[in-house]
């Protein structure tokens, strides 16, 4: 463990002694997260952080099943993230049938670690609850129709499944979202018996990570290109180009097609193709009867 002190209120704890061993861990994980020399290797360095920035996703899982109590304590950090005014409205379907996870696997491209996963998890913008409530209090939940609740529910169920992805990865499980669960959003409402006002923003399979696979640390694009100080700024070529070459280069040694990181996210959207059948979401929103106003 990193030896640490704890300083006065409102003063973060940081590292004051970090061995050599953890050292090491700290400079590594985050030159694959960056790839990039140019950038120092962090002077502070926890546990926490290792998690969070040796994050990855996995494609490959075994069969084993997860520990006993697991799912619980991914729930429990998935609502120990902030939500707006506490209202909570999110929710998640578990699925492990594996009738179930082949057919969401055919509803989203035929992805085979849905089919693979011990877990599948559908994460919820869940506007029913709300609105049960108003039912039972005869209370009118108008508000609950425009899109700023929508966006609400959607965001809250966003950070709730962060916290359990990072729960996930602290346990030395894997997982990996699976955005494809909005293909086909009627259909896979169907299947999970989602009511109307309950739309599922995305998936996520949970497992033991098949470390054979060599799934690694996949470089982002430099705080350069993100991180804009007081005001927006256009990127610098010579910085996406840069990133251009780490892509290349973590595509080598996965073994993938080589293609610039611009080329591949330009390529997505330059029809709607790239959407996958997402194009038509405004659609499918109103059938689910997800507020739109």
């Amino acid at each position: 463990m990193i030896a640490a002190t704890q300083h006065i209120a409102k003063d973060f704890t940081v590292a004051a002694d970090i061995d050599v061993a953890e050292l090491l861990a700290s400079q590594t994980v985050f030159h694959d997260r960056y790839r990039d020399p140019s950038m120092a290797p962090p002077a502070q360095w926890n546990e926490t952080l290792e998690t969070l920035i040796a994050h990855r996703s996995i494609r490959n899982f075994l069969p084993e099943p997860l520990p006993p109590g697991a799912m619980e304590l991914l729930v429990a950090a998935a609502q120990s993230a902030s939500s707006s005014s506490n209202l909570q409205v999110w929710s998640v379907v578990t699925v492990e049938n594996p009738d179930t996870k082949a057919q969401l696997s055919e509803y989203a491209g035929s992805q085979k670690h849905i089919r693979e996963a011990p877990l599948f998890i559908a994460w919820l913008a869940d506007l029913r609850r709300i609105r049960s409530l108003g039912e039972q209090s005869e209370t009118p939940t108008v508000g609950a129709d425009y899109l700023e609740m929508g966006i609400t529910a959607i965001v809250d169920a966003a950070l709730a499944a962060q916290n359990a992805f990072v729960a996930v990865e602290s346990m030395g499980l894997g997982a990996v979202y699976i955005g494809a669960m909005r293909n086909h959003p009627e259909k896979v409402a169907e299947l999970l018996g989602l009511p109307p006002n309950v739309f599922c923003v995305f998936g996520m399979c949970v497992g033991w990570p098949d470390l054979t696979a060599g799934e690694a640390i996949k470089p982002r694009l430099p705080q350069s290109v993100v991180v804009h100080k007081e005001r927006y700024a256009e990127p610098d070529a010579a910085d996406i180009a840069a990133y251009n070459a780490r892509i290349r280069e973590f595509q080598s040694e996965q073994k993938m097609a080589a293609v610039d990181w611009s080329h591949q996210s330009v390529g997505r959207v330059k029809d709607i193709k790239g959407l996958m059948g997402r194009e038509r979401m405004r659609e499918a929103l109103d059938n689910l009867k997800f507020p739109l106003k």
